[in-house]
């Protein structure tokens, strides 16, 4: 018989810069906690901002905290995307447009991602190209109540946002028997 389950956690991201987050403990409790023995488990993010991605952790830290490649991710990706600090059309994104301010201030929680109307909080086009490279998910296989992952692999949440601190959400989905 199949069993699904979902586990939702929150993380809270630092601001400033990209905040990468180890989430492979989350993963490896629900999986234990799911009883599945094989299938697949799947990470998602639901922030368009945020990506979910796989990679060896590598120990040495900068001065952020981030592992250096998580630091090296961040630069390569940087130069392709760098920081989105003025009004648009400035440094070529031409996101966010007039009409995206007004539907983001008719929203119920405005505030939120307005915080005292000020709209550079939405200078974030980068962070979203980021994530969008990187991609929302991972998929990975749940071998003898395990994930099936040698030693060395991590499984990582990124804010690429710099704009403030937020709560996130991470989804984990198991599928199997």
């Amino acid at each position: 018989m199949t069993t699904t389950t979902t586990t939702t956690f929150e993380l809270v991201s630092r601001g400033g810069g990209p905040t990468f987050l180890d989430v492979t403990p989350h993963v490896r409790d629900a999986i234990a906690a799911s009883g599945i023995a094989a299938g697949t488990c799947s990470v998602i993010s639901p922030h368009t901002t945020c990506a979910v991605y796989f990679e060896e952790f590598a120990h040495d830290l900068d001065a952020d905290g981030n592992d250096y490649l998580q630091h090296d991710l961040d630069a390569v990706l940087s130069r392709l995307f760098p920081a989105q600090e003025d009004f648009p059309p400035a440094q070529g994104y031409t996101y966010p447009g007039e009409e995206h301010y007004r539907a983001v201030e008719s929203w119920p929680d405005a505030a939120a991602y307005l915080p005292g109307g000020d709209r550079t909080q939405l200078f974030n086009a980068d962070a979203h190209l980021k994530a969008s490279i990187l991609g929302s998910s991972e998929t990975f296989a749940v071998i003898d109540g395990e994930l099936a992952v040698g030693p060395t692999g991590y499984v990582f949440f990124v804010d690429f946002d710099r704009a403030r601190s937020r709560t996130r959400r991470c989804h984990i989905v198991l599928t199997g028997e």
